[in-house]
């Protein structure tokens, strides 16, 4: 038996005006059950009981989805149906990042960065020196200062929406403030019952002109030696004591070879200089050291952490590390004058053993710098901090740590392993290991040797025993 098929239905289709907007209204010849189903499949479609037809939006979307829809029926067209043009949206007002002083407070501005402008200038925001955000007003808090305008003014002026005129005078920075709870943070430093040997091992120190750093690092030392027995004067302690104390150390405090080495330095120092009592020290036991190879990033580690860095002076600071081999403590130490941009060169002042030395100026490193100096105007220092002086050595290794995260470096990546890379880099390159010797500032030949050990210059003409066997 033969299936019965219901044959293709003729809609009459035909343009008209409803309420003052145009619509297309469309018509069927007698009852077929998909045909208000189908009409209700398009959107925007309507009933009209005054017309008794159906009506869909006339644009050009829904008329080519109407089309679809009945692409098996007849349709005859009464009046001429004009294929819709795209409607025009209305032109919107450009939106802008408003900048607005703060009431009641002449050392800052109000930034309103509106949700559309997020996406692009949200970061560019973040990197204004002594930003805060305000939850209550749901604005951006921004220094009134000439820094702060100078980095405006290169880096969002085009969208910029300035609500007054600056004044003239305004300060660099503002002045330093003490932050709520600062002075409590600090670690405060117990003292030894005979904290007098430790002072007259500081005055020792600083007459042999060492670094500050290092006599921080012996105070604090000897200080827990001597206060490890509290109750005996130092001069009295003997060689049993300092043996007991070292062993103690490491079985207790599983201290590093470094470390062991640093105390017994320390020891030795008191012991020799202050109180004239070499032989208690002479011919302490020496830590066997352990040959450990640096870590190392890959150029393109190199390449994904610099990038990752939006800031342009951090960018700047992680990019002279990298390109000039420095030391943490020497980047922070760079002054103005320190640079020779026509010659290439930088002179690092007081390296590691007090040591002057020169090192290259990547003329990369250089164009990144000019705009930096530009925005940020430093006095003295290269790098400043906030409120003008030296930028800190804990700031630089945030600024790392934040760009090791975000480009999914090397998760035991240091400062210094910028330095580690300068070096395997420009041997894997062909850079004799002499010239690397002088830029990085090694007393020694051995300790340059050290990335011979890590490049992998040669390699390619290496193979495996393996690749020969019949396996």
């Amino acid at each position: 038996m033969k299936t019965k098929t219901t044959p293709p239905f003729q809609l009459q289709v035909e343009p008209f005006q409803m309420d003052g907007h145009q619509r297309i209204g469309i018509k069927t010849t007698g009852f077929h059950a998909s045909f208000p189903a189908r009409m209700k499949s398009i959107k925007g479609s309507r009933w009209s009981p005054e017309h008794q037809c159906w009506h869909i939006p006339y644009d050009p979307a829904t008329w080519e989805a109407f089309k679809q829809a009945f692409e098996d029926c007849n349709m005859v067209i009464s009046k001429p149906v004009v294929e819709p043009s795209p409607k025009t949206a209305p032109a919107q007002a450009p939106i802008h990042i408003t900048l607005s002083p703060k009431p009641g407070d002449s050392n800052y501005l109000l930034l309103h960065l509106p949700p559309e402008m997020k996406d692009p200038h949200l970061e560019t925001v973040k990197n204004i020196h002594g930003r805060k955000w305000n939850p209550e007003q749901k604005v951006w808090e921004v220094p009134y200062t000439q820094l702060t305008l100078r980095f405006l003014n290169k880096y969002l002026n085009e969208c910029l929406d300035w609500t007054f005129t600056p004044v003239e005078n305004l300060p660099e920075r503002l002045a330093e403030t003490e932050k709520p709870g600062m002075a409590a943070k600090q670690k405060e430093v117990v003292p030894a019952k005979y904290e007098a040997a430790v002072t007259a091992l500081e005055q020792c120190l600083l007459l042999k002109r060492y670094s500050w750093r290092t006599i921080k690092s012996y105070k604090n030392c000897f200080r827990q030696f001597i206060r490890h027995f509290d109750e005996l004067k130092p001069s009295g302690l003997t060689r049993q004591h300092i043996d007991q104390y070292l062993a103690w150390c490491i079985r207790e405090k599983h201290i590093t070879e470094s470390h062991q080495n640093q105390i017994m330095s320390a020891i030795k120092m008191f012991y020799r200089e202050v109180v004239q009592q070499e032989h208690k020290v002479a011919n302490l036991f020496t830590p066997k050291k352990p040959f450990r190879l640096p870590h190392v990033l890959t150029r393109q580690e190199v390449t994904s952490l610099l990038k990752s860095v939006d800031n342009p002076k951090h960018r700047c600071i992680l990019m002279m590390v990298y390109s000039a081999g420095l030391r943490l403590g020497e980047v922070v130490n760079l002054r103005l004058a320190d640079l020779q941009p026509e010659q290439e060169r930088i002179f690092v002042r007081g390296g590691k053993g007090k040591k002057d030395r020169c090192t290259i100026l990547s003329p990369k490193v250089w164009v990144n710098l000019k705009a930096y100096l530009e925005v940020y105007a430093p006095l003295e220092w290269l790098f400043e901090g906030q409120q003008g002086g030296q930028y800190s050595v804990r700031s630089v290794q945030s600024i790392f740590v934040a760009a090791k995260v975000k480009s999914h470096a090397n998760p035991d990546a240091t400062v210094h392993t910028l330095r580690h890379s300068f070096a395997t880099h420009l041997l894997e390159k062909g850079v004799d290991l002499r010239y690397i010797q002088e830029l990085l500032g090694h007393e020694s030949s051995k300790t340059t040797e050290i990335y011979t050990h890590i490049t992998k210059k040669g390699w390619d003409k290496i193979k495996s025993p393996l690749d020969d066997l019949d396996l």
